[in-house]
């Protein structure tokens, strides 16, 4: 497999291409939509709510926290987790510029 070449992008197309590799997991976006259910801290539940092993879980939060899209914080022995608001909007806005960018028109293909 060859090397990639991420320094051929911009930061924000690397910054995209990473955010949307984390969310490219259907157990990633079922943790993303269970904290957004929650809208709260998460200490526990999110196995029980997958149905995965612990550390199946723990390294899809992992992914999710170095994509930026959500937070943990030490709380004893358990780590919360939570949305990240802040990445989220950013992650939100540079979708939505990718999808808006595509203004339609002729048929191609």
């Amino acid at each position: 497999m060859g090397a990639t070449k991420t320094d051929l992008f911009t930061k924000q197309q690397n910054d995209i291409a990473n955010m949307a590799k984390a969310i490219a997991h259907p157990a990633r976006i079922a943790i993303l939509q269970y904290l957004v259910k929650k809208n709260a801290c998460v200490t526990g539940g999110l196995v029980e709510e997958l149905g995965l092993a612990q550390p199946t879980t723990s390294q899809h939060l992992k992914e999710l926290k170095d994509a930026g899209l959500i937070k943990g914080e030490i709380e004893g022995a358990k780590v919360c987790y939570c949305i990240d608001a802040k990445e989220w909007k950013v992650a939100q806005a540079w979708i939505n510029q990718l999808f808006d960018s595509f203004k339609g028109g002729s048929e191609c293909c």
